[in-house]
């Protein structure tokens, strides 16, 4: 009753707070991530947000997931921990991994890991132009892992003129120096960017000091992180674009829950280079894409400190991918557009690992010639515009995977727009391919996997008020998910078995207009799975089945969740936020044991930036406060309050 009383009352003043301001509109933006055809965001019966540059300026010194975080339908774990700590993105209750990473409209990767989930400490704010997030499952469009959402990061566009210099530099608590320099432009032939972020910090520590007694040592981070693109054009009709990044990071680790470790380290890199054309031919506009990404993870614990099971371990994790697409989008008239297209993916891992403990040496490796696949898709929708407010979209994917075959997705998006009210729904199947871990893994791998499926239905309506300055989104989802990958206790090994159901409601409310600019989303989510029941065997140390088990299986990811951002801006040259998150109770999974309550929590952060000039800007970032004392992982440490100050300059 507390917690509700809390989200209650932050829905109060926001929308007092709205009723306070006065004029001025939401401008209507052209996004390209809902369809692969430039529209605008009115005019598409998707879940779309789009996270401008504007807003991420305003978020100076945190990583992607802090920003993720303060959207509806989104739950970052370890966002809030020591950094460095692994950015695991649950969409709408969705498991890991069911949400696809794109930067600039292509698929990434980490297939060397489990989940092969892309690691988002690879990304800096300060690279990006801008981020669409799209909801729902997105298979036909996008292929595998789009079961919950895709989240598009576009990195920054050319300055517009011929030489253009950044730079950003700050410090604040733990250590933490952050310093960064770029250089964009563009004439008629070419633009170019080039940008390099560094940040280190000395951490806290990443296990929780349950003990009190304050011998845990610090875990620290650096990071290197290098963007560079160069566009240009043969002719009028015929563009090309090539792209290059660098990511590297060390960081120290803990041994696991409440356990320290002082020589635990992980050296994490990834290198993506890719190449894009654009061809205009008549109605049609041809494109072909290619993305190369190699991820490269080193884990090392030394023998000086022993903080779990092993004296000793080191273990070396490569992961590649590539991806190749061609396709076409063709306006027939003004009516009715095309997008049709075909895509390779083909995945690689090569890993190797090594343990000492009191029993000797335990090695296990995966060679990157055998554990490997292709998969093949085909794919194509329809747009239908009727001119008096009405919208559909239709499309259907197959895809061909040479470990299980065969798969198909489809998608049915009707809207209706009507001065300022939009009703949309969303039907679509989206899939989940098993990963090169899951088929390959020499103790836990099954190589006739099948694909995780869903089936998603949405609805919703949006309403826009004062100008458009005031704009509201509820949207209600269910998801219902079948051929789970479960891990068996029995044999140790990844199946098929599980079905999921999960369903929630998003409510989405923005207000700007003269000083003001105030947002607000409640998110509710719960779901269940279906799976196999084990019981412990005593007399052979073993675990047995006893039939099936439902339950409510939205571990670490709260049934209600809320943000509350209000910004003023002061004077033309000062504005200050201050922003609320709660989140709910939710449940701490154990291996074999009853799951553990975690409460609820709510934590208030302050921002506010100076402008000296339209060149340089000083900001400082406060966050948590009140000091909450909260849990997101049991185990692990969540930061206390802290702050970051710098400047940010343009010239």
């Amino acid at each position: 009753m507390k917690q509700m009383f809390i989200i209650a009352a932050m829905i109060i003043c926001s929308v007092r707070a709205t009723a306070q301001s006065k004029d001025s509109s939401i401008l209507d933006e052209v996004v390209v991530t809902a369809n692969r055809i430039e529209q605008k965001q009115n005019q598409t019966g998707k879940v779309l947000t789009v996270i401008s540059r504007q807003v991420l300026e305003k978020n100076s010194g945190r990583n992607m997931g802090e920003i993720l975080n303060q959207y509806a339908g989104f739950t970052v774990i370890g966002a809030n921990n020591n950094p460095g700590t692994n950015l695991d993105v649950y969409t709408r209750g969705a498991g890991l991994g069911n949400t696809l990473i794109l930067i600039n409209g292509t698929p990434v990767y980490d297939v060397s890991s489990i989940s092969s989930a892309f690691d988002l400490n690879f990304i800096t704010p300060e690279m990006v132009e801008r981020v669409e997030v799209l909801k729902g499952g997105q298979s036909t469009i996008y292929g595998s892992d789009a079961v919950a959402g895709v989240i598009n990061i576009i990195t920054r566009k050319p300055a517009n003129k011929p030489v253009s210099l950044n730079a950003n530099l700050a410090a604040g608590s733990f250590g933490t120096l952050k310093a960064g320099v770029g250089l964009r432009g563009s004439n008629e032939k070419i633009d170019y960017g080039l940008q390099y972020q560094y940040l280190r910090t000395t951490g806290l520590s990443a296990a929780f000091d349950s003990t009190g007694k304050g011998d845990f040592d610090k875990d620290g981070l650096q990071q290197h992180n290098v963007l560079g693109t160069l566009n240009g054009k043969f002719n009028d009709r015929f563009i090309w674009r090539l792209m290059g990044q660098a990511n590297l990071y060390k960081a120290d680790l803990d041994a696991n829950a409440y356990n320290d470790d002082k020589d635990h380290t992980v050296n994490n890199k990834n290198y993506t280079a890719g190449i894009g054309l654009e061809y205009r031919l008549g109605k049609a506009v041809i494109h072909g894409n290619y993305t190369l990404n190699y991820t490269d993870r080193d884990y090392l614990d030394d023998s000086t400190d022993v903080g779990g099971f092993a004296q000793y371990g080191e273990s070396r994790f490569k992961g590649f991918s590539h991806f190749a697409e061609v396709y076409a989008n063709f306006k027939w008239n003004k009516w009715v557009s095309f997008l049709a297209g075909t895509d390779l993916r083909r995945q690689q891992t090569d890993q190797f690992s090594l343990s000492i403990s009191s029993f000797g040496p335990y090695e296990t490796a995966i060679g990157k010639d055998s554990a490997k696949i292709n998969q093949y898709s085909a794919y194509a929708s329809a747009l239908l515009n009727s001119g008096n407010g009405f919208f559909l979209e239709l499309g259907g994917r197959w895809n061909n995977h040479s470990m299980y075959g065969n798969n198909f997705t489809y998608s049915l998006n009707p809207s209706y727009v009507r001065g300022n009210w939009k009703i949309f729904a969303n039907l679509s199947s989206a899939f989940k391919a098993p990963t090169l871990y899951q088929l390959y893994d020499p103790n836990s791998g099954l190589a006739t996997l099948k694909p995780e499926k869903s089936t998603s239905l949405e609805a919703g309506v949006q309403f826009a008020a004062m100008e458009k300055a005031w704009v509201t989104r509820l949207v209600g989802f269910t998801r219902k998910l079948k051929d789970g990958i479960d891990y068996s206790l029995i044999d140790f090994r990844y199946f098929n078995n599980n079905s999921a159901r999960d369903k929630g409601l998003e409510l989405e409310s923005q207000y700007r207009k003269d000083k003001w600019n105030l947002v607000m989303n409640y998110t509710y989510v719960t779901g269940e799975v279906n799976t196999v029941k084990y019981r412990y065997d005593a007399p052979s140390f073993s675990y047995i089945k006893s039939g099936d088990t439902t339950y409510n299986y939205q571990f670490r990811r709260p049934a209600h969740s809320l943000n509350l951002t209000a910004g003023y801006q002061v004077t033309e040259k000062l504005f200050t936020s201050i922003h609320g998150r709660y989140a709910g109770k939710r449940f701490e999974p154990r291996f074999m044991q009853a799951p553990i309550e975690v409460d609820a929590y709510t934590v208030f952060d302050i921002y506010g930036e100076y402008r000296f000039s339209q060149k340089v800007r000083a900001f400082a970032d406060l966050r948590n406060i009140f000091n909450a004392k909260y849990t997101d992982v049991m185990g692990f440490t969540t930061r206390p309050f802290s702050f970051l100050v710098g400047v940010n300059m343009a010239f």
